[in-house]
């Protein structure tokens, strides 16, 4: 059965917004030292690394990527980290294809308050797995998104995938 999420992210607005600066919260570091990845939906930790089920997607298979370390820009990261986050892109999304088989995607990070991150403290990558028409009435009509897959199950198929 289909679910509907309506409104598909009235929760995440409702929160009040973190500013990762000295000493202050970030939901990202907060979620990094849990140890139930599958209740946390961390779908993959690397040496450098943590890729995160969005709770509030804007589509199915909506990852957030993601340095262990808590840093802003792209300029902070080392070879390292940069290296390794370019090609856990290129291995979600395949993981991703062959798991629930999207059209395309769209692949971004908002650097900075002002370019739209939510969180402008802790540089992390979108990952939104896109399909032929999945846009539709009913966000622009009733502002209701509709998810075909919950987060649990998604989880565990990219989880056996990965």
């Amino acid at each position: 059965m289909d679910q509907l999420w309506a409104p598909w992210r009235l929760a995440y607005a409702a929160t009040p917004k973190v500013k990762p600066a000295e000493g202050e919260d970030c939901f990202l570091c907060r979620t990094l030292v849990e140890t139930e990845d599958r209740a946390n939906l961390i779908l993959l930790r690397t040496e450098r690394a943590v890729v995160v089920l969005n709770r509030f997607p804007y589509n199915n298979g909506h990852l957030l990527v993601c340095p262990l370390a808590h840093k802003s820009g792209l300029d902070d990261l080392t070879d390292a980290e940069s290296l390794e986050l370019q090609q856990l892109l290129a291995r979600l999304m395949a993981a991703l294809k062959r798991c629930i088989q999207p059209d395309g995607f769209n692949v971004g990070l908002n650097l900075g308050k002002v370019a739209g991150a939510g969180l402008p403290g802790h540089l992390h990558w979108h990952i939104v797995p896109r399909w032929n028409g999945d846009t539709n009435f009913m966000p622009v009509l009733t502002d209701t998104k509709v998810i075909v897959q919950s987060l649990e199950s998604l989880y565990d198929v990219l989880k056996r995938e990965l």
